[in-house]
Protein backbone atom coordinates (compact mmCIF):
# COMPACT_ATOMS: atom_id res chain seq x y z
CA UNK A 1 0.00 0.00 0.00
CA UNK A 2 1.16 3.54 -0.75
CA UNK A 3 2.76 5.42 2.45
CA UNK A 4 0.51 8.07 3.86
CA UNK A 5 2.29 11.29 3.21
CA UNK A 6 0.99 14.75 2.55
CA UNK A 7 2.55 15.74 -0.75
CA UNK A 8 2.36 14.43 -4.09
CA UNK A 9 7.03 15.02 -4.59
CA UNK A 10 6.73 13.19 -1.02
CA UNK A 11 4.95 10.19 -2.56
CA UNK A 12 7.08 10.00 -5.11
CA UNK A 13 10.03 10.37 -3.09
CA UNK A 14 8.89 7.47 -1.19
CA UNK A 15 7.96 4.83 -3.58
CA UNK A 16 10.06 2.35 -5.68
CA UNK A 17 8.77 -0.33 -8.12
CA UNK A 18 10.00 -3.23 -7.31
CA UNK A 19 9.32 -6.50 -8.61
CA UNK A 20 9.65 -9.98 -6.77
CA UNK A 21 11.42 -12.99 -8.51
CA UNK A 22 8.12 -14.75 -8.68
CA UNK A 23 4.88 -13.61 -8.95
CA UNK A 24 1.09 -14.84 -9.67
CA UNK A 25 -1.86 -12.52 -9.27
CA UNK A 26 -4.09 -15.36 -8.08
CA UNK A 27 -1.43 -15.64 -5.09
CA UNK A 28 -1.92 -11.20 -4.91
CA UNK A 29 -5.87 -11.44 -5.17
CA UNK A 30 -6.84 -14.38 -3.08
CA UNK A 31 -4.38 -16.83 -2.06
CA UNK A 32 -2.37 -14.42 0.40
CA UNK A 33 -5.60 -13.25 2.18
CA UNK A 34 -7.31 -16.96 2.21
CA UNK A 35 -4.10 -17.61 4.31
CA UNK A 36 -3.82 -14.51 6.37
CA UNK A 37 -7.57 -14.28 6.67
CA UNK A 38 -9.93 -16.20 5.34
CA UNK A 39 -13.03 -14.67 7.32
CA UNK A 40 -12.22 -11.62 5.82
CA UNK A 41 -14.82 -10.39 2.89
CA UNK A 42 -13.47 -9.93 -0.65
CA UNK A 43 -16.45 -9.37 -2.30
CA UNK A 44 -20.14 -8.75 -1.39
CA UNK A 45 -22.62 -10.37 -4.09
CA UNK A 46 -25.81 -8.48 -4.97
CA UNK A 47 -26.29 -10.76 -7.76
CA UNK A 48 -29.36 -12.90 -5.78
CA UNK A 49 -32.07 -12.42 -3.70
CA UNK A 50 -29.89 -11.11 -0.49
CA UNK A 51 -26.80 -9.67 -0.20
CA UNK A 52 -24.34 -12.00 0.69
CA UNK A 53 -20.63 -11.73 1.73
CA UNK A 54 -17.79 -14.25 -0.17
CA UNK A 55 -14.46 -14.30 2.47
CA UNK A 56 -11.62 -15.02 1.37
CA UNK A 57 -11.58 -18.60 2.10
CA UNK A 58 -14.90 -18.99 -0.09
CA UNK A 59 -13.41 -17.57 -2.73
CA UNK A 60 -9.97 -19.74 -2.62
CA UNK A 61 -12.60 -22.86 -2.69
CA UNK A 62 -14.61 -21.41 -5.73
CA UNK A 63 -11.15 -21.12 -7.42
CA UNK A 64 -10.42 -24.66 -6.13
CA UNK A 65 -13.36 -25.92 -8.09
CA UNK A 66 -12.57 -23.69 -11.03
CA UNK A 67 -9.14 -24.88 -11.60
CA UNK A 68 -10.59 -28.68 -11.12
CA UNK A 69 -12.88 -28.18 -14.39
CA UNK A 70 -10.39 -26.36 -16.74
CA UNK A 71 -7.73 -29.36 -15.54
CA UNK A 72 -10.32 -31.65 -16.63
CA UNK A 73 -10.92 -30.34 -19.82
CA UNK A 74 -7.25 -30.37 -21.14
CA UNK A 75 -6.02 -26.57 -19.92
CA UNK A 76 -1.93 -26.16 -19.54
CA UNK A 77 -0.04 -23.65 -19.14
CA UNK A 78 -0.37 -20.45 -21.93
CA UNK A 79 -3.78 -21.96 -22.74
CA UNK A 80 -6.09 -19.05 -23.24
CA UNK A 81 -8.98 -19.25 -21.09
CA UNK A 82 -12.15 -16.82 -22.28
CA UNK A 83 -14.46 -15.59 -18.85
CA UNK A 84 -17.96 -14.42 -20.49
CA UNK A 85 -19.47 -13.51 -17.19
CA UNK A 86 -20.78 -10.20 -15.47
CA UNK A 87 -20.09 -8.99 -12.18
CA UNK A 88 -20.38 -11.96 -9.75
CA UNK A 89 -18.25 -14.18 -7.42
CA UNK A 90 -17.32 -16.33 -10.26
CA UNK A 91 -15.99 -13.83 -12.88
CA UNK A 92 -13.37 -13.38 -10.08
CA UNK A 93 -12.62 -16.52 -9.65
CA UNK A 94 -12.56 -17.70 -13.25
CA UNK A 95 -8.93 -15.05 -13.79
CA UNK A 96 -7.66 -16.22 -10.39
CA UNK A 97 -7.84 -19.84 -11.60
CA UNK A 98 -6.82 -19.22 -14.80
CA UNK A 99 -3.89 -17.58 -13.28
CA UNK A 100 -2.86 -20.08 -10.73
CA UNK A 101 -2.45 -22.39 -13.45
CA UNK A 102 0.01 -20.18 -15.32
CA UNK A 103 -3.27 -20.02 -18.00
CA UNK A 104 -3.81 -16.94 -20.02
CA UNK A 105 -7.39 -15.59 -19.29
CA UNK A 106 -9.82 -13.60 -21.78
CA UNK A 107 -12.43 -11.14 -20.57
CA UNK A 108 -15.86 -11.10 -22.60
CA UNK A 109 -18.37 -8.62 -22.55
CA UNK A 110 -21.73 -9.59 -21.97
CA UNK A 111 -23.46 -7.20 -24.35
CA UNK A 112 -20.94 -8.41 -27.06
CA UNK A 113 -22.96 -10.31 -30.39
CA UNK A 114 -21.96 -13.18 -32.70
CA UNK A 115 -19.44 -11.50 -34.94
CA UNK A 116 -17.56 -9.51 -31.52
CA UNK A 117 -17.38 -12.86 -29.47
CA UNK A 118 -16.13 -14.67 -32.54
CA UNK A 119 -13.38 -12.20 -33.77
CA UNK A 120 -12.09 -12.35 -30.22
CA UNK A 121 -11.84 -15.97 -29.19
CA UNK A 122 -10.55 -16.87 -32.79
CA UNK A 123 -7.87 -14.19 -32.34
CA UNK A 124 -7.02 -15.60 -29.24
CA UNK A 125 -7.17 -18.98 -29.78
CA UNK A 126 -8.90 -19.62 -26.69
CA UNK A 127 -10.84 -23.10 -26.80
CA UNK A 128 -12.58 -23.31 -23.13
CA UNK A 129 -15.10 -20.61 -21.92
CA UNK A 130 -16.13 -19.65 -18.40
CA UNK A 131 -19.70 -18.78 -18.17
CA UNK A 132 -22.86 -19.35 -17.08
CA UNK A 133 -26.86 -20.27 -18.32
CA UNK A 134 -26.74 -16.84 -20.65
CA UNK A 135 -23.35 -17.30 -21.62
CA UNK A 136 -23.73 -20.55 -22.44
CA UNK A 137 -26.74 -19.39 -25.15
CA UNK A 138 -24.73 -16.75 -26.59
CA UNK A 139 -21.92 -19.23 -27.49
CA UNK A 140 -24.62 -21.37 -29.44
CA UNK A 141 -22.30 -23.05 -32.04
CA UNK A 142 -19.24 -22.07 -30.91
CA UNK A 143 -16.99 -25.18 -31.56
CA UNK A 144 -15.89 -24.51 -27.62
CA UNK A 145 -15.79 -26.48 -24.13
CA UNK A 146 -17.86 -24.80 -21.53
CA UNK A 147 -17.23 -24.36 -17.72
CA UNK A 148 -20.52 -23.69 -15.65
CA UNK A 149 -21.89 -23.32 -12.61
CA UNK A 150 -23.40 -26.78 -12.22
CA UNK A 151 -19.85 -28.15 -13.81
CA UNK A 152 -18.05 -27.33 -10.32
CA UNK A 153 -17.47 -29.75 -7.75
CA UNK A 154 -16.21 -30.33 -4.22
CA UNK A 155 -13.47 -27.92 -3.81
CA UNK A 156 -9.85 -30.05 -3.79
CA UNK A 157 -7.05 -27.68 -2.65
CA UNK A 158 -4.54 -27.02 -6.07
CA UNK A 159 -1.36 -25.56 -6.48
CA UNK A 160 -0.29 -21.86 -7.68
CA UNK A 161 2.02 -22.52 -10.50
CA UNK A 162 5.03 -20.16 -9.82
CA UNK A 163 5.29 -17.88 -12.39
CA UNK A 164 7.82 -14.82 -13.11
CA UNK A 165 6.32 -11.21 -13.20
CA UNK A 166 7.23 -11.31 -17.08
CA UNK A 167 5.05 -14.53 -17.60
CA UNK A 168 1.64 -13.42 -19.62
CA UNK A 169 -1.49 -13.89 -17.73
CA UNK A 170 -4.31 -11.75 -19.12
CA UNK A 171 -5.39 -10.49 -22.63
CA UNK A 172 -7.94 -7.85 -22.68
CA UNK A 173 -8.62 -6.44 -26.20
CA UNK A 174 -9.01 -3.05 -26.47
CA UNK A 175 -12.89 -1.27 -27.10
CA UNK A 176 -11.88 -0.64 -31.18
CA UNK A 177 -12.12 3.17 -30.62
CA UNK A 178 -9.79 3.78 -33.32
CA UNK A 179 -9.53 0.94 -35.37
CA UNK A 180 -10.04 -3.05 -34.70
CA UNK A 181 -9.53 -4.45 -31.67
CA UNK A 182 -6.33 -5.40 -30.81
CA UNK A 183 -5.43 -7.72 -27.96
CA UNK A 184 -3.40 -6.06 -25.04
CA UNK A 185 -1.11 -9.59 -23.57
CA UNK A 186 -0.40 -8.40 -19.93
CA UNK A 187 1.97 -10.07 -17.75
CA UNK A 188 1.22 -10.93 -13.85
CA UNK A 189 3.16 -7.36 -13.34
CA UNK A 190 0.28 -5.85 -14.61
CA UNK A 191 -1.58 -5.12 -10.85
CA UNK A 192 1.52 -4.34 -9.30
CA UNK A 193 1.51 -1.87 -12.01
CA UNK A 194 -2.42 -0.59 -11.13
CA UNK A 195 -1.98 -0.35 -7.47
CA UNK A 196 -0.29 3.13 -6.91
CA UNK A 197 -2.88 4.70 -9.37
CA UNK A 198 -6.24 3.34 -8.23
CA UNK A 199 -5.03 3.92 -4.96
CA UNK A 200 -4.19 7.46 -5.39
CA UNK A 201 -7.43 8.27 -7.42
CA UNK A 202 -9.04 6.91 -4.59
CA UNK A 203 -7.35 9.46 -1.68
CA UNK A 204 -5.11 6.42 -0.41
CA UNK A 205 -7.54 3.24 -0.64
CA UNK A 206 -7.60 1.03 1.56
CA UNK A 207 -8.65 2.86 4.77
CA UNK A 208 -11.22 1.98 7.75
CA UNK A 209 -14.51 1.22 6.12
CA UNK A 210 -13.91 1.41 2.17
CA UNK A 211 -15.81 -0.58 -0.09
CA UNK A 212 -15.06 -0.33 -4.06
CA UNK A 213 -17.76 -0.52 -6.69
CA UNK A 214 -18.41 0.21 -10.22
CA UNK A 215 -21.03 -0.21 -12.58
CA UNK A 216 -17.98 -0.28 -15.12
CA UNK A 217 -18.60 -4.10 -16.49
CA UNK A 218 -15.08 -6.63 -15.50
CA UNK A 219 -14.74 -7.52 -18.76
CA UNK A 220 -13.13 -4.21 -19.53
CA UNK A 221 -9.49 -2.89 -17.99
CA UNK A 222 -11.41 -0.41 -15.79
CA UNK A 223 -13.45 -2.77 -14.29
CA UNK A 224 -11.02 -5.53 -14.37
CA UNK A 225 -7.95 -3.61 -12.83
CA UNK A 226 -9.44 -0.82 -11.64
CA UNK A 227 -11.37 -1.77 -9.19
CA UNK A 228 -12.00 -5.63 -8.99
CA UNK A 229 -8.11 -7.00 -8.73
CA UNK A 230 -6.83 -4.34 -6.52
CA UNK A 231 -9.41 -4.40 -4.77
CA UNK A 232 -9.07 -7.76 -3.59
CA UNK A 233 -5.19 -7.59 -3.47
CA UNK A 234 -5.75 -4.64 -0.82
CA UNK A 235 -8.34 -6.34 1.05
CA UNK A 236 -11.17 -4.18 0.27
CA UNK A 237 -14.58 -5.44 0.17
CA UNK A 238 -15.57 -5.38 -4.01
CA UNK A 239 -19.33 -5.08 -4.43
CA UNK A 240 -20.67 -7.29 -7.10
CA UNK A 241 -23.36 -5.81 -8.37
CA UNK A 242 -24.03 -5.41 -12.09
CA UNK A 243 -26.58 -3.24 -13.77
CA UNK A 244 -28.18 -4.53 -17.18
CA UNK A 245 -27.70 -1.49 -18.62
CA UNK A 246 -26.86 2.03 -16.27
CA UNK A 247 -30.01 3.34 -14.08
CA UNK A 248 -29.56 5.90 -11.47
CA UNK A 249 -32.38 4.76 -8.96
CA UNK A 250 -30.46 1.25 -8.96
CA UNK A 251 -26.94 2.65 -8.60
CA UNK A 252 -28.12 4.84 -6.02
CA UNK A 253 -29.79 1.88 -4.30
CA UNK A 254 -26.60 -0.53 -4.87
CA UNK A 255 -24.26 2.27 -3.17
CA UNK A 256 -26.79 2.37 0.19
CA UNK A 257 -27.31 -1.56 0.17
CA UNK A 258 -23.22 -2.59 0.35
CA UNK A 259 -22.44 0.71 2.20
CA UNK A 260 -20.40 1.75 -0.85
CA UNK A 261 -17.76 4.40 0.19
CA UNK A 262 -15.63 4.64 -3.12
CA UNK A 263 -16.70 4.59 -6.51
CA UNK A 264 -15.01 4.17 -9.92
CA UNK A 265 -17.80 6.22 -12.09
CA UNK A 266 -16.90 6.59 -16.22
CA UNK A 267 -17.61 10.13 -17.36
CA UNK A 268 -20.69 8.56 -19.28
CA UNK A 269 -22.56 7.49 -15.59
CA UNK A 270 -21.59 11.06 -14.05
CA UNK A 271 -23.69 12.71 -17.05
CA UNK A 272 -26.19 10.74 -16.35
CA UNK A 273 -26.33 11.20 -12.71
CA UNK A 274 -25.82 14.89 -13.53
CA UNK A 275 -28.67 14.98 -15.62
CA UNK A 276 -30.77 13.41 -13.49
CA UNK A 277 -29.98 15.69 -10.27
CA UNK A 278 -28.95 12.81 -8.38
CA UNK A 279 -27.59 13.40 -4.61
CA UNK A 280 -25.28 10.79 -3.37
CA UNK A 281 -24.36 10.70 0.30
CA UNK A 282 -21.86 8.93 2.17
CA UNK A 283 -19.14 8.17 -0.18
CA UNK A 284 -15.34 8.45 0.54
CA UNK A 285 -14.17 8.28 -3.20
CA UNK A 286 -15.29 9.16 -6.48
CA UNK A 287 -12.73 8.34 -9.17
CA UNK A 288 -13.43 8.33 -13.44
CA UNK A 289 -11.56 7.90 -16.10
CA UNK A 290 -11.89 7.55 -19.75
CA UNK A 291 -12.15 10.84 -20.94
CA UNK A 292 -11.48 14.52 -19.16
CA UNK A 293 -14.24 15.94 -17.39
CA UNK A 294 -14.51 19.76 -17.56
CA UNK A 295 -14.63 22.27 -14.62
CA UNK A 296 -18.89 21.91 -14.50
CA UNK A 297 -18.53 18.25 -13.57
CA UNK A 298 -15.74 18.74 -11.37
CA UNK A 299 -17.95 21.56 -9.60
CA UNK A 300 -20.93 18.90 -9.99
CA UNK A 301 -19.41 16.44 -8.52
CA UNK A 302 -18.23 18.62 -5.52
CA UNK A 303 -21.60 19.64 -4.37
CA UNK A 304 -24.24 16.28 -5.34
CA UNK A 305 -21.58 13.75 -4.28
CA UNK A 306 -19.54 15.52 -1.51
CA UNK A 307 -16.08 14.89 -2.81
CA UNK A 308 -13.64 16.16 -5.36
CA UNK A 309 -13.59 13.52 -8.32
CA UNK A 310 -10.23 12.27 -9.27
CA UNK A 311 -9.60 11.55 -12.33
CA UNK A 312 -6.88 9.20 -13.63
CA UNK A 313 -5.45 8.22 -17.35
CA UNK A 314 -4.22 5.16 -18.83
CA UNK A 315 -5.55 2.65 -22.13
CA UNK A 316 -5.64 -0.68 -22.07
CA UNK A 317 -2.09 -1.17 -23.28
CA UNK A 318 -0.72 0.88 -20.34
CA UNK A 319 -3.41 1.83 -17.64
CA UNK A 320 -3.15 3.79 -14.53
CA UNK A 321 -0.27 6.39 -15.49
CA UNK A 322 -1.47 9.36 -14.06
CA UNK A 323 -4.26 10.35 -11.83
CA UNK A 324 -5.54 13.39 -9.63
CA UNK A 325 -5.27 12.71 -5.78
CA UNK A 326 -7.12 15.09 -3.87
CA UNK A 327 -5.42 14.08 -0.66
CA UNK A 328 -2.67 15.59 -1.97
CA UNK A 329 -3.05 17.84 -4.51
CA UNK A 330 -5.78 20.47 -6.34
CA UNK A 331 -7.33 18.83 -9.21
CA UNK A 332 -7.47 21.06 -12.80
CA UNK A 333 -9.88 21.11 -14.99
CA UNK A 334 -9.00 19.93 -18.39
CA UNK A 335 -5.94 17.70 -16.62
CA UNK A 336 -5.55 14.18 -16.32
CA UNK A 337 -3.71 14.45 -13.28
CA UNK A 338 -0.12 13.84 -12.55
CA UNK A 339 2.40 10.96 -13.54
CA UNK A 340 1.71 8.02 -11.19
CA UNK A 341 5.00 7.26 -8.88
CA UNK A 342 7.01 4.57 -10.85
CA UNK A 343 5.79 5.66 -14.44
CA UNK A 344 7.60 8.41 -16.57
CA UNK A 345 4.79 10.45 -18.40
CA UNK A 346 6.15 13.00 -21.37
CA UNK A 347 4.82 14.77 -24.18
CA UNK A 348 7.16 14.26 -27.20
CA UNK A 349 7.57 15.23 -30.86
CA UNK A 350 7.83 13.88 -33.85
CA UNK A 351 11.28 12.63 -33.49
CA UNK A 352 10.67 10.82 -30.10
CA UNK A 353 12.25 13.93 -27.81
CA UNK A 354 10.48 15.76 -25.01
CA UNK A 355 9.13 18.82 -25.47
CA UNK A 356 7.82 21.89 -23.25
CA UNK A 357 4.83 22.72 -26.42
CA UNK A 358 1.79 20.62 -27.29
CA UNK A 359 2.96 17.27 -28.83
CA UNK A 360 2.05 13.45 -28.36
CA UNK A 361 1.54 11.90 -24.81
CA UNK A 362 3.63 9.16 -24.06
CA UNK A 363 5.07 6.81 -21.49
CA UNK A 364 8.23 5.20 -21.17
CA UNK A 365 8.77 1.65 -22.51
CA UNK A 366 9.43 -0.48 -18.98
CA UNK A 367 6.46 0.94 -17.34
CA UNK A 368 4.75 -1.46 -14.85
CA UNK A 369 1.44 -2.00 -16.39
CA UNK A 370 2.86 -1.87 -20.16
CA UNK A 371 1.46 -5.00 -21.95
CA UNK A 372 3.99 -7.26 -23.55
CA UNK A 373 2.78 -6.64 -27.08
CA UNK A 374 -0.61 -7.09 -29.19
CA UNK A 375 -1.51 -10.92 -29.18
CA UNK A 376 0.38 -11.93 -32.71
CA UNK A 377 0.53 -8.48 -34.36
CA UNK A 378 4.43 -7.76 -34.01
CA UNK A 379 3.96 -4.66 -36.40
CA UNK A 380 1.03 -3.26 -34.28
CA UNK A 381 3.24 -3.68 -31.70
CA UNK A 382 6.42 -1.76 -33.26
CA UNK A 383 3.91 1.35 -34.38
CA UNK A 384 3.04 1.74 -30.71
CA UNK A 385 6.33 2.84 -29.85
CA UNK A 386 8.67 5.87 -31.01
CA UNK A 387 12.13 4.94 -29.66
CA UNK A 388 11.92 4.77 -26.07
CA UNK A 389 8.23 5.95 -25.64
CA UNK A 390 4.74 4.14 -25.97
CA UNK A 391 2.15 5.81 -28.16
CA UNK A 392 -0.94 6.68 -26.09
CA UNK A 393 -2.61 8.37 -29.64
CA UNK A 394 -3.46 11.55 -27.49
CA UNK A 395 -2.04 15.07 -28.08
CA UNK A 396 -1.47 16.72 -24.94
CA UNK A 397 0.62 19.45 -22.81
CA UNK A 398 2.43 19.38 -19.59
CA UNK A 399 2.05 21.95 -16.96
CA UNK A 400 3.68 21.88 -13.62
CA UNK A 401 3.43 18.48 -13.29
CA UNK A 402 -0.38 18.40 -14.76
CA UNK A 403 -1.10 16.52 -17.95
CA UNK A 404 -3.10 18.88 -20.17
CA UNK A 405 -5.39 16.67 -22.61
CA UNK A 406 -5.80 18.24 -25.85
CA UNK A 407 -7.22 15.14 -27.76
CA UNK A 408 -6.67 11.97 -29.63
CA UNK A 409 -3.81 12.72 -32.58
CA UNK A 410 -6.31 11.85 -35.06
CA UNK A 411 -9.56 14.24 -33.52
CA UNK A 412 -7.22 17.16 -33.30
CA UNK A 413 -9.10 19.67 -35.82
CA UNK A 414 -6.82 22.33 -37.22
CA UNK A 415 -9.10 25.27 -38.51
CA UNK A 416 -7.44 28.74 -40.13
CA UNK A 417 -4.12 27.80 -38.65
CA UNK A 418 -5.44 27.02 -34.90
CA UNK A 419 -5.01 23.91 -33.58
CA UNK A 420 -8.45 22.49 -31.63
CA UNK A 421 -9.43 19.71 -29.31
CA UNK A 422 -12.68 18.56 -29.33
CA UNK A 423 -12.63 17.80 -25.67
CA UNK A 424 -13.16 21.51 -24.76
CA UNK A 425 -16.08 22.02 -26.78
CA UNK A 426 -17.69 18.84 -25.94
CA UNK A 427 -17.19 19.37 -22.10
CA UNK A 428 -19.02 23.40 -22.87
CA UNK A 429 -21.99 21.69 -25.16
CA UNK A 430 -22.46 18.98 -22.33
CA UNK A 431 -22.84 22.03 -19.71
CA UNK A 432 -26.34 23.49 -21.97
CA UNK A 433 -29.09 21.87 -20.35
CA UNK A 434 -30.94 20.44 -23.36
CA UNK A 435 -27.63 18.15 -24.54
CA UNK A 436 -27.40 14.66 -23.89
CA UNK A 437 -24.88 13.30 -25.63
CA UNK A 438 -22.31 15.38 -28.51
CA UNK A 439 -19.29 14.43 -30.17
CA UNK A 440 -17.26 16.93 -32.06
CA UNK A 441 -14.74 16.10 -35.05
CA UNK A 442 -13.24 18.21 -37.98
CA UNK A 443 -14.86 18.31 -41.53
CA UNK A 444 -12.80 19.07 -44.29
CA UNK A 445 -13.39 22.52 -45.57
CA UNK A 446 -11.48 23.86 -48.66
CA UNK A 447 -11.03 27.78 -46.70
CA UNK A 448 -10.37 26.60 -43.10
CA UNK A 449 -8.85 23.34 -44.11
CA UNK A 450 -11.11 22.12 -41.42
CA UNK A 451 -14.15 23.35 -39.78
CA UNK A 452 -15.81 22.09 -36.01
CA UNK A 453 -18.64 20.45 -36.93
CA UNK A 454 -20.46 18.83 -33.74
CA UNK A 455 -22.76 16.22 -33.66
CA UNK A 456 -25.66 16.46 -30.79
CA UNK A 457 -28.06 14.27 -29.36
CA UNK A 458 -30.83 16.28 -27.39
CA UNK A 459 -32.68 15.64 -23.74
CA UNK A 460 -35.98 13.83 -24.17
CA UNK A 461 -38.27 16.70 -25.13
CA UNK A 462 -36.20 19.72 -25.16
CA UNK A 463 -35.87 21.38 -28.59
CA UNK A 464 -32.77 22.97 -29.17
CA UNK A 465 -31.33 24.75 -32.19
CA UNK A 466 -28.28 24.82 -33.47
CA UNK A 467 -27.93 28.35 -33.69
CA UNK A 468 -28.64 28.26 -29.45
CA UNK A 469 -25.55 25.80 -29.57
CA UNK A 470 -23.40 28.25 -31.39
CA UNK A 471 -23.64 31.21 -29.57
CA UNK A 472 -23.04 28.56 -26.25
CA UNK A 473 -19.95 28.03 -27.17
CA UNK A 474 -18.99 31.22 -28.48
CA UNK A 475 -19.74 32.94 -25.04
CA UNK A 476 -17.53 30.11 -23.71
CA UNK A 477 -14.88 29.43 -25.46
CA UNK A 478 -12.00 31.22 -27.79
CA UNK A 479 -13.96 32.64 -30.87
CA UNK A 480 -12.54 30.68 -33.26
CA UNK A 481 -13.27 27.29 -31.95
CA UNK A 482 -17.14 27.17 -31.72
CA UNK A 483 -19.00 25.07 -34.19
CA UNK A 484 -19.79 26.03 -37.39
CA UNK A 485 -22.24 23.31 -37.94
CA UNK A 486 -24.19 21.51 -35.74
CA UNK A 487 -25.90 18.45 -36.41
CA UNK A 488 -28.65 17.37 -33.85
CA UNK A 489 -28.84 13.45 -34.44
CA UNK A 490 -31.04 10.92 -32.62
CA UNK A 491 -27.94 8.79 -31.81
CA UNK A 492 -24.24 8.78 -31.57
CA UNK A 493 -22.13 5.86 -32.72
CA UNK A 494 -20.56 4.73 -28.87
CA UNK A 495 -18.38 1.89 -28.01
CA UNK A 496 -19.57 -0.81 -25.47
CA UNK A 497 -17.80 1.00 -22.81
CA UNK A 498 -20.09 4.72 -23.56
CA UNK A 499 -17.39 6.14 -25.56
CA UNK A 500 -18.29 8.01 -28.81
CA UNK A 501 -16.85 7.06 -31.71
CA UNK A 502 -15.39 10.42 -32.97
CA UNK A 503 -13.86 7.99 -35.95
CA UNK A 504 -16.96 6.98 -37.25
CA UNK A 505 -18.60 10.89 -36.49
CA UNK A 506 -15.17 11.96 -38.74
CA UNK A 507 -15.91 9.12 -41.87
CA UNK A 508 -19.40 10.76 -41.72
CA UNK A 509 -18.01 14.64 -42.12
CA UNK A 510 -16.14 13.64 -44.63
CA UNK A 511 -18.91 12.16 -46.33
CA UNK A 512 -20.96 15.47 -46.06
CA UNK A 513 -18.24 17.30 -47.35
CA UNK A 514 -17.70 15.18 -50.44
CA UNK A 515 -21.20 15.88 -51.08
CA UNK A 516 -21.56 19.47 -51.30
CA UNK A 517 -17.83 20.54 -50.52
CA UNK A 518 -18.67 24.24 -51.09
CA UNK A 519 -20.97 25.12 -48.48
CA UNK A 520 -20.97 25.47 -44.72
CA UNK A 521 -24.35 24.27 -43.28
CA UNK A 522 -26.16 24.45 -39.91
CA UNK A 523 -28.21 21.28 -39.58
CA UNK A 524 -30.48 19.64 -37.87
Amino acid sequence: MLPRVATYDALRAALRHEEPELLNMAVQTCFDWARKDPDRVAIIDLGGDTRQGVTYGQLQELVWQVQAALRERGVRQGDRIGVLLGQSPLCAAAHIAAWAMGAISVPLFKLFRHDALESRLADSGAKIVVTDVDGADMLDGFDLRLVQAADLKTPVPQPVLQTEPEDPAVLIYTSGTTGKPKGALHAHRVLIGHLPGVEMSHDFLGQDGDVLWTPADWAWIGGLFDVLMPGLALGVPVVAGRMARFDVAQCIEIIREATVQNVFFPPTALRMLKAEQARITGLRSVASGGEPLGAEMLAWGQEALGVTINEFYGQTECNMVASSCAALFSPKPGCLGKAVPGFEVAVIDGDGKETTGEGDIALRRGAPSMMLEYWQNPSETERKFRGDWMLTGDRGCIDDGYIRFVGREDDVITSAGYRIGPAEIEDCLLTHPGVATVGVVGKPDPLRTEIVKAYVVTKPGVKVSATDLQSWVKERLASYSYPREIAILEALPMTVTGKVIRKDLKALAIAEAEQDPSQEQEST
